[in-house]
């Protein structure tokens, strides 16, 4: 038995070195790459594509998870187990997914890519239009082929966060608007807004990226097996733990954009950084699921880096960087700034409040295309009168509207809701971090962040692929994902910034 799960190791580690190699290219891609190289790395990444496949569903790989499902389960540690229940999962979404679907679906997310940029850059949405359609089409037969029990838009979410569905995530998202579309339209009858006026201005590019170094860098972001760049959407990538690749995008009239970006980036990056590696390039050392994933970024961008103690301790910083802004600013002056609520055409420039209802208008056109109730031609004033239903706003043209996102380009529906799951996973996570650690937010405004990276490395980086983040959440916090902290703590955060009670 030993023998088989040996062989199974080689197989699996061989498979998730390719995969690293794809990771590495598609970074490339978006960063570096010369603009004209959009068709020959077409080719490549679907020729890759196609290899790895191959390895998937290699029927010596078959037949050694027979034998080791045959065996006793308590012959293997809970790590081995892991692995071998993991591997046979990705065995059975594999071989039931033909080759010609597996390239066609890489190809046309590198086409798509390069496609999406240029119509971002043109405001043209009839353009990225035709791409869209074919994935729509590409996506529903790999639906059909994985999962046939399953209603397509629900196999494409459980891609990105297992076990989840639309019977549980459209009840949780119509609560949400429930409680934001009121609480934003408060916010904005307030008499009390913080002055913002402070927050703009020039900030050098050379300044904000040093900034963004530092603080990444103070938060546990290791520069010794990762990197910071420049991509026109910020995103973490890489290949391995110790290969992590974050970016970030600058603008000189708003250097608060790009500083979250890269804290936000930081936490996926300790996630992947955090890792349990020294189980091996196995499936039991991946990172969970994208809620999850994303549950890390938004814990340190908004939990710990929009609070007042964080403020409290880089205020200095900020003053000494850019002093012509900051020199007479007061923590509670910068506090309330950051936390501004006010309703925005972006959704990775959204604040905390406004943000859960850019997702759920994503995830109603992504439900809607899926089960026929919306065709893309419309998706422009689809998405324009959502906006304008939810945030009272209509964005003036496409790249401001239904073309900012990257997801689509390469096929990811199903994606978006897990950026508001995670944002619920991480309130609870942080409540939980408070009852355990009482002075956690002492040791923030003191610069030391290291009980947080610790606590959260324990607790869930390195818990890898052993736990369903169902049960993971119950591990930490004692009960199940509970949205009414994510409820509580905006409606209290904002009564008291916007003097919401009086």
């Amino acid at each position: 038995m030993k023998q088989h799960y040996q062989h199974l190791v080689q197989k699996l580690e061989e498979i998730t070195h390719l995969n690293g190699v794809m990771s590495t290219l598609s970074w490339d891609q978006e960063v570096v790459m010369p603009v004209g190289a959009g068709e020959a790395r077409a080719k490549q990444l679907s020729a890759l594509a196609g290899v790895i496949h191959e390895r998937m569903t290699d029927p010596a790989l078959g037949e050694c998870l027979q034998q080791l499902n045959n065996g006793s389960s308590t012959y293997f540690s809970k790590a081995e187990q892991c692995n071998i229940r993991e591997a046979q999962r990705n065995y059975d979404l594999e071989t039931k997914v033909p080759k010609r679907l597996v390239q066609e679906l890489a190809e046309l997310g590198s086409r798509g890519h390069s496609i999406w940029v240029k119509a971002r850059q043109d405001n043209c949405f009839a353009d990225f239009a035709p791409v869209l359609k074919n994935f729509l089409l590409l996506k529903k037969e790999w639906a059909q082929c994985v999962s046939p029990e399953l209603q397509a838009y629900d196999a494409n979410i459980d891609l990105f966060e297992r076990g989840t569905t639309m019977a549980q995530i459209t009840p949780t998202f119509e609560r949400l608007k429930q409680e934001l579309i009121p609480l934003i339209g408060r916010i904005q009858n307030s008499a009390k807004h913080p002055d913002t006026s402070f927050m703009q201005g020039q900030f050098a590019l050379d300044k904000q990226e040093a900034l963004a170094r530092q603080i990444s860098q103070d938060i546990g972001f290791s520069f010794d097996r990762g990197r910071m760049d420049v991509s026109v959407h910020p995103f973490c990538g890489g290949s391995h733990p110790t290969d992590v690749r974050i970016t970030t995008r600058y603008k000189t009239s708003n250097f608060v954009e790009s500083l979250y970006s890269i804290v936000h980036e930081t936490g996926h990056a300790l996630y992947e950084q955090g890792r349990p590696y020294e189980l091996g390039d196995l499936p039991v050392s991946e990172s969970l699921t994208m809620g999850i994933h994303e549950s890390q970024s938004l814990f340190w961008e908004r939990m710990i880096a929009q609070g007042k103690p964080f403020c409290s301790h880089y205020l200095t910083l900020f003053r000494a960087t850019f002093p012509k802004n900051f020199s007479a600013i007061t923590i509670d002056q910068f506090y309330r700034a950051l936390n501004v609520c006010k309703t925005d055409f972006i959704r990775v420039e959204a604040d905390e409040v406004t943000y859960p209802l850019h997702v759920i208008l994503r995830y109603e056109i992504e439900k809607g295309l899926f089960d026929g109730s919306m065709q893309v031609d419309d998706l422009p004033y689809i998405w324009n009168e959502l906006m304008r239903k939810y945030l009272g706003i209509t964005p003036p043209n496409d790249t401001l509207g239904v073309l900012q996102d990257s997801h689509w380009s390469g096929g990811a529906f199903g994606y978006f809701p897990s950026y508001t799951l995670g944002a619920m996973y991480a309130c609870q996570f942080y409540r939980t971090l408070l009852k355990e650690v009482p002075d956690i937010e002492q040791q923030i405004a003191c610069g030391n962040f290291a009980p947080i990276r610790e606590w959260l490395n324990d607790e869930i980086h390195r818990q890898g692929r052993l736990f369903t983040p169902q049960e993971l959440v119950v591990k930490i916090t004692g009960e199940p994902l509970n949205p009414d902290y994510f409820i509580g703590y905006v409606n209290s955060k904002y009564a008291e910034i916007y003097d919401l009670a009086s």
